[in-house]
């Protein structure tokens, strides 16, 4: 076989990486719009680097569907910065997904579950909610970047995720250049990060990070843990919850 022709990209997901591989996040952001209309949403979390990615988003279509992730772990901070981001950049369709009650009744009745299984907290709090609402969707974006290390080092600006497409228009950026962003549009930091947290998810799993330490590494402190689960890969036809697991 001509290896030049088998390396050529054949899916959808590989077509548009090697378009958009260079391209900036703002053309990113366009190509995921024009391709897929309103069929694509941004998920955030509102958190310490989030506005980049929502100005950006913001100044192509003010209606582009947000999905927030409101776990009820989050930071009082969070919940007021999301409403204020939300209104200084016009976004019109930001919504909230929360746990179903059924999962909490059943998972974690006294919402301690993050004391003895985070990866089964995760599940319940964001997985689940978030497998629910992007059925509606065939594409999403995200804010990941390569410069947070771990598995982010060698991610793709497009690629392929549980049958849709998901598309990091900040993948190739640093945090110089996110900084950067920030300073000439004058966007507004997450409260917290003026505390010593870069990275900011539910309560109980973050912490503020030591001077000269990865952007990350307040989150799940002391263990081996680096995603919630939106991120990865899920087995096939696996139930979205199974509370006899936990």
């Amino acid at each position: 076989m001509n290896l030049a022709l088998a390396e050529r990209p054949t899916t959808l997901a590989e077509r548009l990486n090697a378009d958009l591989r260079e391209a900036n996040p703002a053309d990113i952001l366009d190509a995921a719009l024009v391709t897929f209309g309103h069929k694509v949403a941004l998920v955030s979390s509102f958190g310490a680097e989030s506005a980049v990615l929502l100005h950006l988003a913001s100044r192509i279509d003010k209606a582009i569907p947000v999905l927030f992730l409101d776990t009820g772990m989050l930071f009082a901070q969070t919940l007021d910065y999301r409403r204020q981001l939300a209104a200084d950049l016009g976004l019109t369709a930001v919504r909230d997904l929360r746990p179903r009650f059924e999962d909490l009744a059943l998972g974690d009745p006294a919402g301690d579950l993050w004391k003895r299984d985070t990866d089964a907290c995760c599940h319940i709090r964001k997985v689940v909610p978030l497998d629910a609402a992007l059925s509606g969707y065939d594409a999403w974006i995200t804010g990941r970047k390569r410069f947070h290390g771990g598995d982010r080092l060698r991610l793709p600006v497009v690629e392929e995720s549980e049958s849709r497409i998901k598309f990091n228009p900040l993948a190739n950026w640093t945090k110089a250049e996110l900084d950067a962003y920030v300073e000439a549009h004058g966007l507004p930091a997450h409260p917290l990060v003026a505390m010593g947290f870069p990275s900011i998810g539910c309560w109980p799993c973050t912490d503020q990070a030591e001077d000269g330490a990865g952007a990350r590494s307040g989150r799940w402190a002391g263990s081996q843990k680096s995603e919630c689960g939106i991120h990865t890969a899920r087995a096939p036809g696996a139930a979205p919850f199974l509370g006899a697991d936990l």
